[in-house]
């Protein structure tokens, strides 16, 4: 450990990987999108088939959530986050291999199925190490660098990835995503440790995460461990503050698994634009989502640092953000294409700008099993990842037409400013023993 009397800030490291291990998560998330234009020519498949392939990957990212937060809790967010980027990789490069199968479509869903089971710990894991490495007033910042990171997916790479399909072939798409995830697992093994392992953090570091709200501790031997009952965990699931925030997760999260699977295509679709111009369009929303998430996290921690309330400070920017996302819909009234991507970016900026509720799960859960309260979040909030993709599929397959779908999603942004507004009510850490209705606090924590 680092012996020095001056504050050393090795958080701000670790912030750096846990973002770049996000990037590559959804670098190889994306690379079904960017490719299903010309790959699904190729290969015969319809909107319904393109549908059960995006949604491949949510079933399995569901319903693994759970016990990938067990796994959290019980090995640590290194080991654990490091060899699950290494296998969903393996998986992402096997899926440019596809048409070598007798059934494309069948190889193609098993492996979006198997790359999901693989990335399920992966954005608890991030939520855990924020805990473990920044106080509460920094914690809306680090949540919006490693929440950004869909984005900049999207924003630097779809361009990228686009160029790769008119060199090669949309097999490369893959192969090239595959091979950086997997080299990149081998970094974070390498250099990712938890603070009270890390070398170079100095104990002026260590009692400023601690005294700010942070718990440096999480997961070592010094933290005392308790054992987690399945009542707890319903307790957990049945609490009003957390049902709202659950519900307030699935809008968020439809809207971005819209981006995710269903975006290039109707901009190659509904709006005509090549393959190498879709790559352009898909960057700027998603340049604008950058920006809102990195705004939303600092104006949070700012309201919090000037003596605001934990509730309003992490409400205002969700409720104001997803309110604006609505606008979206006004894309169904042009057929100018500078115009839509403006929509499209104004949507996604407030999107970004609302994008806070892993860092409201953070204030909120149960010191004891942060990786598990992050596994039951993460379901819940992406059952979007199997609907979304599914209903417009097959709303696209009915109307021949995404305007329908378009209006799905901008009604997401209504839905959950109604959930934050109305059933969250006032934000508060929880114990493992709280009741349903009316959450237990941890004083200690809560006065923090």
């Amino acid at each position: 450990m680092n012996t020095s009397g001056k504050k050393s800030n090795v958080r701000y490291v670790m912030l750096g990987f846990m973002g770049a291990a996000m990037l590559v998560n959804f670098i190889d998330r994306a690379t079904l999108s960017v490719a299903a234009p010309v790959m699904s020519k190729e290969l015969g498949f319809s909107a319904a088939d393109m549908g059960w392939a995006f949604s491949a990957f949510g079933w399995a990212y569901m319903l693994c959530q759970i016990p990938g937060g067990i796994l959290l809790d019980k090995f640590g967010s290194r080991l654990v986050y490091g060899l699950a980027m290494i296998v969903w990789s393996v998986f992402t490069f096997l899926q440019g291999a596809v048409y070598l199968f007798p059934s494309a479509f069948v190889m193609l869903f098993v492996f979006r199925f198997l790359m999901g089971m693989a990335e399920s710990p992966a954005t608890p894991a991030s939520s855990r190490l924020s805990v473990q490495w920044f106080p509460n007033n920094e914690r809306g910042f680090a949540t919006s660098i490693y929440q950004t990171a869909p984005y900049v997916a999207l924003g630097v790479f779809t361009p990228i990835l686009s160029y790769v399909i008119t060199l090669f072939s949309w097999h490369y798409v893959f192969f090239s995503a595959g091979l950086l995830g997997i080299v990149f697992g081998l970094f974070w093994l390498g250099f990712v440790r938890d603070p009270l392992k890390h070398k170079s953090i100095n104990n002026e570091e260590l009692a400023y995460i601690r005294n700010g709200g942070g718990i440096p501790e999480l997961g070592s031997a010094t933290q005392q461990k308790q054992a987690i009952s399945w009542q707890q965990v319903k307790n957990m699931c049945a609490n009003r503050m957390m049902v709202g925030v659950y519900i307030g997760q699935f809008c968020l999260t439809s809207i971005t698994w819209f981006f995710f699977t269903w975006f290039p295509t109707y901009l190659y679709q509904d709006k005509g634009m090549s393959i190498i111009k879709v790559g352009l369009a898909a960057a700027i929303p998603a340049i604008a989502g950058f920006v809102g998430g990195i705004v939303g996290g600092m104006l949070s921690d700012y309201l919090l640092r000037k003596g605001y309330s934990l509730t309003f400070s992490r409400k205002l920017p969700i409720v104001l953000g997803m309110l604006l996302s609505c606008s979206i819909i006004i894309a169904n009234y042009t057929q100018s294409a500078p115009l839509v991507i403006f929509v499209m970016s104004l949507a996604f900026f407030a999107k970004g700008f609302s994008n806070l509720g892993w860092c409201v799960l953070s204030d909120t859960s149960p010191k004891e099993a942060l990786g598990l309260a992050g596994g039951i979040f993460n379901t819940f909030g992406n059952v979007a990842g199997i609907l979304t993709p599914l209903v417009i599929g097959f709303i696209i397959q009915a109307t021949g037409s995404f305007d329908w779908a378009i209006i799905y999603i901008g009604s997401m942004g209504l839905i959950g400013v109604i959930s934050y507004l109305f059933i969250v009510g006032k934000l508060e850490r929880l114990t493992l023993d709280a009741a349903p209705g009316t959450p237990a606090v941890d004083a200690v924590l809560h006065k923090s």
